[in-house]
């Protein structure tokens, strides 16, 4: 484990371990780790949570409409869209990403060269199968869980 590039999220349930993938998305990886170290992500809900598919967060509304305020050009490869990956949200435009991501529920093959890659969940995916699921076709969902707190492991 490099402690620069590993992330403990805390859930109500417990904590998540999520590795860093700079070779993949090194802007990504360098912007997350920012606004995780000013604590942007700590106290921010889990938006819309989809079972079988997808558990986002990253706004600063609770809605899905917001974000930090800095568009990042799309960083596409080949890593795949598997269970407890860590991925960028995205408006139509590719180069709209900015602070929203979803970690992957389930293998979303459809995603795959479409979003950034920039982490995977490698200890504690249970407590993030645990997120309370919205309903409807969105996802959306009432009293939703939130980020405990969200730190880069060489800082603890």
């Amino acid at each position: 484990m490099d402690p620069e590039n590993t992330l403990h999220l805390e859930l109500k349930d417990g904590r998540v371990t999520i590795e860093l993938k700079p070779d993949l998305a090194p802007v990504h990886v360098a912007r997350i780790k920012e606004l995780v170290r000013e604590g942007y992500y700590d106290g921010l809900l889990f938006h819309r949570v989809i079972d079988g598919f997808m558990a986002q967060t990253g706004c600063p509304d609770g809605t899905g409409m917001g974000g930090s305020g800095k568009k990042l050009q799309a960083e596409f490869s080949d890593a795949s869209h598997t269970k407890g990956v860590c991925s960028m949200a995205r408006a139509m435009d590719p180069h709209s990403a900015d602070s929203q991501f979803f970690i992957c529920l389930d293998d979303a093959p459809h995603l795959n060269g479409q979003y950034t890659v920039w982490g995977e969940v490698t200890d504690g995916m249970e407590h993030v199968d645990a997120i309370k699921k919205g309903g409807g076709g969105n996802g959306a969902v009432s009293d939703p869980d939130e980020i405990v707190k969200l730190t880069v492991a060489a800082d603890e």
